[in-house]
């Protein structure tokens, strides 16, 4: 098994489980991969995901040795096929990431990370677009996200230069939520993703839309999809508890719905 899946509560916990690769993918990873984001996406029981790795790593990227393989998928098929997909599922799903980066992440497993929601580091753990390396250019989402999260100039020379990004620096840029002790990052991780699989998903998932949108809208566009969201949100079983539970004082139970 590829991709180990756990469903704790409403979190389905995904590992990536080639250790003794550092993750790096291959085909039969990356599908395995599409697959559950597709189950999370379909079950009303999953209300977060969570990411991460088995190991040391938490993905070292594109398994060189399939890409290179004569009888193998080939470098467009590996970007059309396995790549794009699992990018498009993690922005799609209408439910809360959170990645759990606990250990190296490069190439396209530095991206995928940068495509969750909430991404939380081992303090152990950095960042390299590796692709300038052999020649390659950051594929998976890395020219999109990158420059949007961190600024154009850095952005434009992490992916020329290569350089290691650690947890630290990766955290003063902007480019993690949080860092955490090394001895921690599951245990962490874990109640943030729970967290949020306890609140009102349903506007969690709208809200995560509406950033999504926001990120090529004008600000009339983006104006008149927040009224459209907003009201689909006002009709949520989660709106009605919430404001019941305030009026009430007491704790709100979110379902989801």
């Amino acid at each position: 098994m590829n991709v180990l899946h756990e469903q704790i509560g409403g979190v389905l916990k995904l590992s990536l489980n080639r250790p003794d690769k550092f993750n790096s993918f291959n085909r039969a990873m990356a599908l395995e991969l599409q697959e559950q984001l597709d189950k999370a996406a379909s079950d009303e029981n999953v209300r977060c995901v969570l990411l991460t790795g088995e190991g040391k790593a938490f993905c070292a990227g594109q398994d060189l040795s399939e890409a290179t393989d004569p009888q193998g998928p080939g470098i467009k098929n590996i970007v059309v096929e396995h790549y794009n997909p699992i990018i498009l599922k993690l922005r799609h799903l209408e439910k809360p990431v959170v990645c759990a980066v606990n250990g190296v992440a490069a190439g396209a497993g530095a991206n995928i990370a940068l495509a969750c929601d909430v991404v939380v580091a081992a303090q152990s753990s950095s960042f390299i677009q590796a692709f300038s390396k052999i020649g390659l250019i950051p594929d998976s989402g890395g020219t999109f996200f990158l420059p949007r999260i961190i600024g154009f100039q850095k952005a434009l020379a992490l992916a020329l230069l290569g350089d290691k990004v650690t947890a630290t620096d990766a955290l003063q840029m902007g480019m993690i939520y949080k860092m955490i002790a090394d001895e921690n990052l599951q245990t962490e991780a874990m109640q943030l993703a729970e967290t949020l699989a306890n609140m009102a998903t349903k506007g969690l998932g709208l809200t995560k839309k509406l950033f999504n949108q926001g990120l090529f809208n004008s600000l009339e566009e983006q104006l008149k999809a927040e009224g459209i969201e907003q009201i689909k949100a006002a009709s949520t079983y989660d709106y009605n508890e919430g404001v019941k539970a305030f009026l009430e004082k007491r704790k709100p139970v979110f379902k989801g719905k």
